[in-house]
Order: structure tokens, then sequence, then C-alpha cells
């Protein structure tokens, strides 16, 4: 199928009358699909089109004020105009406005005296968290008193973290990497 001239202005006529891509494909006929109409608009630039009579509706009017009655106008804030994009709009970018967000409260964070103790001289009444690299010599274990289970308190908020919390940061950390 070719595209004539006269069936070009047939195009023209019918977007701009507000028709949709499958009833200008079914009107001019000839085995023409809606695809090949919306590439054929798009390679003609046509971008406007007439507004559906539903879309147009008038709005309401206010009732103009009673004889002797002062309007009195309060201040506006200056409206913005949403920004008219046209063409083909699918790979378009909707700007966001970025909103001045608080940084989050500074959190001191107190990491407590380790004994650092070998393992011979760790108990079962001591942190056995390991600190440094266990080939090296000077690797060795925290040491300070355990509250429950192997670790200190500190090092047990680190070892035990609610699956919810752990699940939340494997899907952030995988978005991230996706990127």
């Amino acid at each position: 199928m070719s595209w004539t001239d006269e069936r070009v202005e047939q195009l023209k006529q019918h977007w701009l009358e507000g028709k949709s891509a499958s009833q200008i494909a079914n009107l001019l006929g000839n085995g023409l699909t809606r695809n090949a109409i919306i590439g054929k608009v798009h390679r003609l630039g046509l971008a406007g089109r007439a507004k559906s009579p539903s879309s147009g509706g008038s709005r309401p009017r206010q009732s103009a004020p009673q004889h002797g009655a002062r309007r009195v106008s309060s201040p506006r804030a200056p409206s913005v105009a949403p920004r008219i994009m046209r063409g083909a709009t699918a790979l378009a970018i909707n700007p966001m406005p970025l909103n001045a967000t608080e940084p989050e409260p500074f959190e001191s964070v107190v990491l407590p005296m380790s004994l650092r103790v070998t393992i011979v001289e760790l108990n079962e009444a001591m942190c056995r968290w390991p600190l440094g690299d266990p080939t090296s010599p000077d690797f060795r274990y925290c040491g300070s008193p355990a509250s429950s289970g192997p670790y200190c308190a500190h090092h047990g908020g680190l070892a035990y973290q609610p699956a919810q919390e752990r699940r939340r940061e494997r899907d952030r950390e995988r978005r991230l990497a996706l990127r």
C-alpha cells in the first residue's frame, strides 16, 4: 500500500477532526492498520488534535455582584501553567519538582571498647565477634561481656537483623545494581 496525496489529505482531515487511529484505519480501508496510521501521523508531525465535545464543556458562571456590593479581590499565588507536550510523548521526560528534604538527624554511634582477646583467652561469657583477618597474627575476638547468646549487645545487633529488614535491604541493592 502506498500513501497517495489524496489519502494523506484524508488522514490529515480525520486526524484534525479528532478521530482515533483505529477509526481512521477503518475509514481509509485497503488493509491499513492502526499502527500504520500512527506511524504516518508521526512522520507527518501531526500532533494537534481537535478537542472532543465532552472535554470542552463550559464552566458554570459565577453570579454577578449585586448593585452596591463591592468585590474585594484576594491575593492569589501565581499559577504555573502545565507544560504542553506535543507529538510522540511515550518517551517524554516528566520533570518532577525537587522537594527540599531535611537531613536525617545525626546519631552519635558509640562503639564499645573490646578487650581484643585471642582464642585461648576467650570464654563463654565473652563476645565471640571476630576482629580482623583470621590468617593474620593480629586476629582477635571482641571479648566484651556477652549479653545474650555469643555476642555483646552491639555485635548482637549487627548479627541478628529482622528478616523483613534484610529482605528490604537486599531488594534495594538489587534495584541499584540494575540501574
